[in-house]
């Protein structure tokens, strides 16, 4: 296993190592498995694109928002502060 994705939302995966641009990861997704090749390194425990993700588009992972996409990224692309717009401890809850 090279990365993990957890849930149908989630719109990136996590490295589990050192990742090299050019690589072909085979991810498995509930009933059904997701390929993704690289644009760039990924280094173990940051994330990559799983699909296009817009401007202004909710990044997802553990089913979760956790920042909003600040330009495009495209499938197999490095996902870090460069491009993202953290959201941690932003969520509302209600009782």
């Amino acid at each position: 296993m090279d990365a993990i994705v957890f849930s149908e939302k989630d719109n990136v995966a996590t490295a589990v190592k050192n990742l090299s641009k050019g690589e072909e990861i085979q991810l498995n997704l509930e009933n059904r498995t997701l390929k993704v090749k690289l644009n760039h390194d990924i280094p173990f425990g940051h994330k990559f694109a799983v699909r296009d993700i817009s401007k202004g588009s909710e990044i997802f992972k553990y089913g979760e928002p956790i920042g909003v996409a600040t330009e495009d990224i495209k499938i197999g692309d490095y996902v870090h502060v460069h491009n993202v717009s953290g959201r941690r401890g932003v969520r509302r809850y209600t009782l």
